[in-house]
C-alpha cells in the first residue's frame, strides 16, 4: 500500500509538473526568430523519434528473435558483412546531413542582422539588472524594453561588469552580454504582448532576481510610449 501511495503521489507530482503557464517557454514563439528556432527544433526531434523507433524496434527484435531456449543452438555471429556494414555507416551520415542543412540555414537566418530601418535598442547588463538605450529616440530605461509589432528590432548587447546572457525565450535565443564586447540579435516580433525573459548567466548573488520583460505594443501604443 505505502509503495502505491508512492507511485501515485510521483505520478501527481509529474502531471503536476506538466501544467501552465509557461511564461518562459521557447515552445511558443512569437517572432520570426523565435520561429525559425522552433521549427529546425521540431525537425530535429521528429528525426531523433524515428532514430529512437528504429533502434529500439531492432533491438527488440534481436532480444526475442535470439533469445537463448532449451535445445536451440547459439546463433552464428554475422561477420564481414559489407551490405550491413555500408548500410549503418551511410544512415547516420545522410541523417546528419539532413540536419546539418536546416541548422546551418537557421544559424546564417538569426546571425543579428536587421534592415537599416530597424529600431535600434542597447542592452547593457548590470549586476543585477537591465539597462536599454534608444539611440535614435533618446530613450534610456531599465528592465522593461519596448517593441513595436511588425518592426524590425535590432538589440545590441553588452555588460558593464561581470558576463550576463540576455533571454527572452519566446522572441529571441540567448545572447551573452560580455563587457567589453557587443552580442547582436535582430527579431520580429509577430504579436501584442508581453514576454518574460532572464539573465541565463550566473552572475552572482542576485542572478535569479535578474529578470527582464519585453513589451511589444501596437504601433499607436509604441508612439505613445516613445512621446511619454
Amino acid at each position: 500500500m505505502t509503495r502505491r501511495r508512492l507511485w501515485l503521489t510521483t505520478a501527481a507530482l509529474a502531471v503536476a509538473g506538466c501544467a501552465g503557464p509557461f511564461p518562459q517557454s521557447t515552445l511558443r514563439p512569437r517572432s520570426d526568430f523565435g520561429r525559425a528556432i522552433d521549427h529546425l527544433f521540431t525537425g530535429i526531434f521528429w528525426w531523433a523519434v524515428i532514430v529512437f523507433v528504429l533502434v529500439e524496434t531492432l533491438l527488440l527484435i534481436t532480444l526475442i528473435r535470439f533469445r537463448h531456449r532449451e535445445g536451440r543452438p547459439a546463433p552464428k555471429p554475422a561477420r564481414g558483412n559489407t551490405a550491413l556494414e555500408i548500410g549503418w555507416t551511410l544512415a547516420p551520415a545522410v541523417i546528419l546531413v539532413l540536419v546539418a542543412v536546416p541548422t546551418m540555414r537557421t544559424i546564417l537566418a538569426v546571425a543579428g542582422d536587421a534592415p537599416p530601418d530597424a529600431v535600434k535598442v542597447e542592452v547593457i547588463g548590470h549586476q543585477w539588472w537591465w539597462e536599454y538605450k534608444y539611440p535614435n529616440l533618446g530613450i534610456v530605461t531599465a528592465n522593461e524594453m519596448h517593441v513595436p509589432v511588425g518592426k524590425p528590432v535590432q538589440v545590441s548587447i553588452t555588460s558593464a561588469d561581470v558576463i550576463h546572457s540576455f533571454w527572452v525565450p519566446a522572441l529571441a535565443g540567448k545572447r551573452d552580454a560580455t563587457p567589453g564586447h557587443v552580442t547582436r540579435v535582430a527579431f520580429r516580433a509577430d504579436s501584442v504582448g508581453e514576454y518574460s525573459g532572464q539573465c541565463a548567466e550566473f552572475c552572482g548573488v542576485s542572478h535569479a532576481n535578474m529578470g527582464l520583460r519585453v513589451l511589444v505594443d501596437s504601433d499607436a501604443a509604441f508612439e505613445r510610449w516613445v512621446k511619454t
